[in-house]
């Protein structure tokens, strides 16, 4: 009888091994270019223009605190849509598409969760991967300095002219 397994996307963040349940990802895309306005910074790195919305692209590894400053993206630059939410976060990479036993998905310990995000730990050939939740990435107040600047980026691109 073959054990049961979750699956995850592997995710590259500035060196460090991480995991998004796939239930609760929408979209992978590769990085395209970012309306960067003056209000972004820190780890809010622009927006990418979705359909004629703008959603709101998130530097992961500074979030998280990995990575001091936002980088430059590189080659293998992704952007991760979280399900359910009007936002998107960029890693460096995205590795792959596994299906993880359940013995080897272990709770995380309260020590070194980043903040609580870090929900779990899969053991992949002797090494841990942390398991990302989304719903814990942001916290109330960021979600909602996020969507306001949202607002004003969808309001800025309302104003100009349709040109189709």
């Amino acid at each position: 009888m073959a054990s049961s397994g979750t699956a995850y996307l592997l995710l590259d963040v500035a060196g460090t091994p991480c995991a998004l349940p796939h239930a609760a990802v929408a979209e992978v895309l590769p990085l395209p270019d970012l309306h960067a306005p003056p209000a972004a910074g820190g780890w809010l790195s622009g927006f990418l223009n979705l359909g004629g919305a703008p959603v709101p692209v998130i530097d992961l590894a500074s979030l998280l605190g990995i990575r001091a400053d936002p980088s430059p993206a590189g080659l293998y630059a992704h952007l991760v849509l979280v399900r359910g939410e009007a936002v998107a976060y960029c890693v460096d990479r995205v590795a792959d598409l596994i299906i993880v036993p359940d013995p080897a998905i272990r709770p995380a310990g309260e020590e070194g969760t980043l903040n609580g995000c870090v929900v779990a730990e899969l053991v992949r050939d002797e090494r841990l991967v942390h398991v990302l939740a989304p719903a814990r990435l942001l916290s109330a107040q960021e979600r909602a300095r996020v969507a306001a600047l949202a607002r004003v980026a969808a309001e800025r691109l309302a104003a100009l002219p349709d040109l189709a």
